[in-house]
């Protein structure tokens, strides 16, 4: 039996990147980019307009009250999208609309509302005085040519989509999504949907298992629940293996007599790096590796296993796929921890905000077949091992569920 932070480190080093793909911008949502994105052209393209107004040179606007204006000339006029190839000289302005590239000789917006409107064909009268640059967006203020936008191994949300889209590119190169296959192992499991009988429990680790694998962002390519049968499991495994990037299993690596998925990997030709972690919930936890494809086997029991997905296979899925590997954050707990002397110890709880502290509370279900514990938690908490439990204003680390908020 190793400790927690050994296993976890030996999981990391054996996780390798895995190699990427150029996808449609429709398609990049979600991904992790295998590649920097660089602007092409300075942001703005142009000088153009802030506002909706005219396009003066500002001087002309000096001692404009609203009692005594300034009256100019009124030369042209210029839209969002038009070439913008006019100019003013002294005395003049353009009708110039937001967005819309500055005219020659322009130095100033003044806006629709600080002037008689648009009435006039041929003149404009001036109520505010304005000054150079003003309502003006000046070329390459947001972004330089060339300037870094987006960083590889950046996670793509709706801000990157909307900044690939507005430098014109069409498609961009991601890492591959890690190809995932899952199975439970146990005569006494069945389906949801089907009728329970005595001594039958309903799967929902497999379940647990697809949906975490889904948001960390893998692609489920086996999805099967297998009976404590030797051939059975072989025969899924061994294709398994082929198929996949991480193989994980709920049950069958414990001590039972019908416990059979760990001698089969051997069999297989998997080498184990480890089988048993001092950690609690979750101590029958199986790693090894067949060349490139990882293998978890995780406990039967749901706590155990949730928890061993999130501390363990989560980890390995972020850097797998280029993803950054999430970090824990320091809270104070408001409740007592439980915690193990020579074991790390998780619990699912509660983090939340209060007068400017992180507070923690673990949940008070604590036994690994308690699944209803991670209801209303948006956290796993963790403590190193020690000899006394922890306390009220103690610190313990936590966490934070990718899918939940703390409030």
């Amino acid at each position: 039996m190793i400790d927690f932070k050994t296993a976890k480190n030996i999981i990391l080093e054996k996780t390798t990147l895995l190699n990427s793909k150029t996808l449609g911008i429709k398609k990049l949502n979600g991904r992790i980019l295998a590649q920097n994105i660089r602007a092409s052209f300075p942001m703005p393209r142009f000088d153009n307009s802030a506002m909706d107004g005219f396009a003066v040179r500002s001087e002309d606007t000096l001692g404009a009250k609203k009692n005594s204006p300034v009256t100019l000339k009124l030369v042209g006029s210029v839209a969002a999208g038009d070439s913008g190839n006019i100019s003013i000289g002294e005395g003049e302005c353009a009708l110039c609309m937001t967005g819309a590239p500055i005219p020659k000789g322009a130095d100033s917006v003044v806006m629709v509302e600080d002037t008689d409107g648009y009435g006039s064909k041929t003149k404009v009268k001036i109520f505010n005085e304005s000054f150079p640059l003003k309502h003006i967006r000046k070329k390459g203020e947001e972004i330089q040519d060339n300037e870094l936008l987006i960083k590889a191994r950046s996670k793509i949300s709706p801000s990157e989509i909307g900044t690939i889209a507005a430098y014109g590119i069409k498609k961009a190169r991601v890492f591959r999504k890690a190809r995932v296959s899952l199975f439970a192992t146990g005569d006494e499991l069945i389906s949801p949907g089907k009728p329970i009988v005595p001594g039958k429990i309903y799967n929902s680790n497999s379940f647990v298992f697809s949906e975490l694998s889904l948001r960390a962002g893998a692609k489920i390519v086996r999805d099967e629940i297998i009976k404590d049968r030797p051939n059975s499991l072989r025969r899924f495994l061994s294709n398994a293996l082929k198929e996949s990037d991480i193989v994980i299993t709920s049950g069958g690596v414990s001590m039972g007599n019908h416990d059979y998925v760990r001698s089969i990997f051997m069999e297989l030709g998997v080498d184990e790096h480890f089988w048993k972690v001092a950690q609690k919930p979750g101590k029958p936890i199986f790693f090894g590796s067949k060349g490139e494809t990882l293998i978890f086997g995780l406990p039967g029991n749901p706590v155990s296993s949730y928890i061993g997905f999130m501390e363990l296979v989560w980890p390995s899925l972020e850097k797998m796929m280029g993803n950054s590997i999430g970090k824990k954050i320091l809270g104070v707990l408001a409740k007592p921890f439980p915690r193990e002397i020579d074991k790390t110890r998780f619990l699912f709880g509660k983090v939340w905000l209060e007068d400017g502290k992180v507070l923690c509370a673990p949940s008070i279900k604590v036994g690994s077949h308690m699944l209803s514990s991670s209801l209303n938690s948006n956290c796993i908490l963790h403590s190193d091992p020690g000899p006394n439990d922890l306390q009220p204003g103690d610190l313990v680390k936590a966490r934070i569920l990718p899918w939940k908020l703390i409030q």
